[in-house]
């Protein structure tokens, strides 16, 4: 049984449970600004009868730089958005940008040197920066680096 047979208001069914399927409201819904949001897509749906959560029958992975909810049942994935950076660490997420070269956009925590980011995030041929906030004690630093890879 795949979980996005069931939407709110049908009888739930599993192991002969007569519960009606109901969804638990949004959280932190930010539709007003980028519709439709991760609150509103992540599964809601729930079964006051017997227990069941929609949120149980999907797995989570991180698939190259995004974070993925897949179907246990089926494999379908349900949906996906960029995985979180942590700032405890010089972490980016990269995106193609040309032929030969790609974005790298990241964060860094205080006390880190430019050149050892520059060393970390290097392209094969250098690469310049578009944008570089440095870290202060209250704030991780970010970047926006263009590397050359051919």
């Amino acid at each position: 049984m795949s979980a996005t047979n069931f939407y709110e208001g049908d009888t739930c069914g599993r192991d002969g449970c007569a519960g009606v399927i109901a969804t638990h409201p949004p959280k932190n819904c930010s539709c007003h600004i980028s519709p439709p949001c991760s609150s509103c897509t992540d599964p809601r749906n729930f079964c006051p009868e017997c227990d069941w959560e929609e949120a149980d029958d999907v797995e989570v992975q991180t698939i190259n730089n995004y974070v993925c909810k897949i179907e246990k049942d089926s494999g379908a994935y349900r949906s996906y958005s960029p995985r979180p950076l942590d700032p405890t660490k010089i972490d980016w997420r990269w995106a193609s940008h040309t032929h030969f070269s790609m974005i790298k956009e990241g964060v860094y925590p205080f006390g880190t040197t430019r050149e050892a980011l520059v060393a970390a995030i290097d392209g094969t041929f250098g690469g310049r920066f578009e944008y570089h906030s440095p870290a202060t004690e209250q704030k991780h630093g970010s970047f926006k680096y263009i590397a050359y890879t051919d």
